[in-house]
């Protein structure tokens, strides 16, 4: 535009026949000009295009190493849960022997005895009766503990209001807990399947699982909220996911229909929405497929 603005507003305005004479020569420049722009603005689209491709190339390396990281962090709470149980059974075992020794103790000093008395004469039979009834008084006192933490540890969801509820499971899937989001999010479409945020957490629910590239559970979970909750909040999204699920499990033919689906049903979505379906369309070939 400024190499317009020059050529059209130039100091050469002397005399008629100068401008006359120069009126064709600026034309052609500005014409120059012109094409020499639009080549510029067709390279600017192209490299938008390349830069637009290598950002969802970016985003889909992403979710792999969420996922990744997902996956290591279930691996680490079993390995800790492995590691307690561990040492749950070795603190076990050293009290077994701390009072299968005190026993023997008490059975070989006998009252009105005043002299001391020899532990290497002490035999294990000696105390054998005796210690069988403390075991099993301790095995059964221990199973009864683990049983009531694990009934403690059934229900998520605090017992508050459904918003709170809903923010609460939300929170655990920002810090990357998935298997415990799982179950939270499953809890409160259970529990509050009216509430206007249970589509929001179906959809939530079903990105547990394509988070963590289960992929056939995702389709399931995304295909439960496109059936219960058409009119949600996050429905467009769910379809399009559950669309990419279908693909991405080998059902392309039924995955592709979800997803040009899209703008059918959804024609009011988020330009963010149909726009990642366009871009799904092209990247699985839908319509070469549809024709």
């Amino acid at each position: 535009m400024r190499t317009l603005e020059r050529a059209v507003y130039s100091e050469d305005f002397t005399s008629g026949q100068e401008k006359s004479e120069n009126t064709n020569s600026m034309d052609q420049n500005s014409e120059e000009v012109l094409t020499r722009h639009l080549l510029k603005l067709s390279e600017i689209e192209k490299q938008f295009q390349e830069l637009t491709n290598k950002f969802e190339e970016i985003n889909f390396k992403l979710d792999k190493l969420s996922s990744r990281v997902s996956k290591v962090q279930a691996d680490n709470q079993l390995r800790f849960q492995q590691l307690e149980e561990g040492q749950i059974s070795n603190s076990s075992g050293v009290d077994k022997q701390l009072s299968s020794a005190s026993e023997q103790k008490e059975e070989k000093i006998l009252p009105g005895s005043s002299e001391p008395q020899d532990l290497g004469s002490i035999s294990y039979k000696d105390s054998e009766t005796n210690l069988e009834n403390q075991i099993t008084q301790s095995v059964e006192s221990t199973g009864t503990v683990v049983t009531e933490t694990f009934q403690a540890e059934e229900k998520i969801l605090p017992d508050t209001s459904a918003d709170k509820q809903y923010e609460f499971a939300t929170n655990l899937l920002k810090v990357g807990d998935y298997n415990t989001a799982e179950r939270a999010f499953r809890e409160f479409v259970n529990t509050n399947s009216d509430h206007e945020l249970a589509g929001s957490a179906q959809y939530w629910y079903a990105e547990t699982f394509r988070i963590r590239q289960l992929y056939t559970d995702a389709a399931s979970a995304y295909l439960e909220g496109y059936q219960k909750y058409p009119k949600s909040e996050k429905a467009p999204i769910n379809l399009l996911k559950l669309g990419v699920s279908l693909v991405q499990i080998g059902e392309k033919d039924q995955g592709c229909l979800m997803i040009t689906g899209v703008e059918k049903q959804y024609p009011k979505a988020n330009q963010s929405v149909l726009q990642k379906a366009k871009y799904e369309e092209k990247k699985f070939e839908c319509k070469k497929e549809n024709s």
